[in-house]
């Protein structure tokens, strides 16, 4: 058996030609061919609150909202999209005072009738936040191993914003995960940085990590998607 995952911003399905185009992203979610999905800079526009629902149809896929911001026009956040059978879901709040309210998805699928544990995030842009966020989520990863005692695997997937290859957060999650691949994902018109990263524990389990680079992808979105292969 093996497992696909994909984490995608989706820049609000605004593409790289400045035109608002969900068909354009739900082609790509399709293209990806995923079972898990982790979307960031999801907007649910108040005159078009479907949206989550509009990428589902005619797939396996069910979707799990993990909004965190309200705007005049809607709400904004992270989601995350599944074919597995859904266990259990929490939302943890991982905002800091004066900055844009941030939050991450812990989601428990069953996969070969066992638990895994997935978070899905999106992670602030000052390296104060970033530090203070990937804290908060070791501690709970930790907290929540020790509730799903028979998970076989832990997924930490998103827009991490982390650019400093060398900075706490990475070294951090590298210890706790082991180092995985990051190919570069962003921007997609010269992708230079690793900020979409997708951490496995046990990390043998990883075949494989690149991103999807083709005509929908160039276009679609500001970052390139990533996908993972799982063993």
């Amino acid at each position: 058996m093996s497992l696909t995952l994909a984490s995608y911003n989706i820049h609000r399905c605004y593409g790289q030609d400045g035109h608002y185009q969900p068909h354009r992203i739900r082609r790509v979610l399709r293209e990806l061919n995923a079972q898990v999905i982790a979307l960031q800079e999801v907007e649910l526009l108040h005159d078009a609150p479907g949206l989550l629902e509009f990428f589902c149809d005619d797939s396996h896929l069910t979707a799990i909202p993990g909004l965190t911001l309200t705007r005049e026009a809607g709400h904004y956040g992270n989601a995350l999209l599944t074919s597995l059978p859904i266990l259990s879901v929490r939302r943890i709040d991982l905002s800091m005072p004066g900055r844009e309210p941030r939050g991450a998805l812990f989601v428990t699928l069953e996969y070969g009738k066992k638990p895994i544990v997935i978070i899905a995030t999106h992670l602030g842009l000052r390296p104060a936040e970033r530090r203070a966020q990937i804290k908060l989520l070791l501690s709970t990863l930790e907290d929540e191993e020790k509730t799903v005692k028979q998970a076989t695997m832990t997924v930490l997937m998103g827009d991490l914003n982390e650019w400093f290859l060398w900075g706490r957060p990475l070294r951090w999650l590298r210890k706790y995960f082991n180092p995985s691949p990051a190919p570069a994902s962003f921007p997609v018109f010269l992708p230079v940085l690793a900020l979409d990263r997708i951490w496995i524990k046990p990390a043998r389990k990883i075949r494989h990590v690149k991103t999807l680079r083709n005509r929908d992808t160039r276009i679609a979105s500001d970052h390139f998607p990533l996908l993972a292969e799982i063993v």
